[in-house]
């Protein structure tokens, strides 16, 4: 009986151990980009860049479009990583994904505001190489 407990109590911090709830909604990014698309005028594009909102270290960021099913996003992405925004039913907003040494770190949601953002020809941006396209 106790090693029946014990192989319980095992198994339940395993599953709780594993999943991705540290994954942090970075809410100064979303803020700042916000900031960003409002100062695009007209029908014109725009850039800005990452590492002027950063505070943290990444190793990649990946723009995850609208309607972006789970198991797309966890295929661009290249990590396991929940998505707690639903893109795959919305519209409305598009999200940036940020990994460090293999593990999805923090992610931000970006309204679209009419707006298109794009990382160019760029699969995903790097700290170096951080560039992302706004386009009105």
């Amino acid at each position: 009986m106790i090693k029946q407990i014990a192989f319980l109590l095992l198994v339940l911090l395993l599953i709780t151990g594993c999943n991705d709830s540290d994954i942090k909604r970075n809410t100064e990014i979303e803020k700042r980009l916000h900031s960003s698309i409002i100062m695009v005028s007209g029908n014109s594009t725009s850039k800005t860049y990452l590492n002027t909102f950063d505070d943290f270290e990444w190793d990649k960021a990946f723009l995850v479009q609208l309607y972006t099913t789970q198991a797309d996003i966890e295929k661009q992405v290249g990590v396991k990583f929940t998505d707690p925004s639903n893109i795959g039913s919305r519209d409305d907003i598009y999200l940036l994904v940020f990994v460090n040494e293999g593990k999805a770190i923090q992610y931000a949601e970006i309204e679209r505001l009419h707006t298109t953002f794009s990382l160019g020809d760029k699969e995903y941006l790097e700290p170096p190489n951080d560039v992302i396209y706004i386009e009105r």
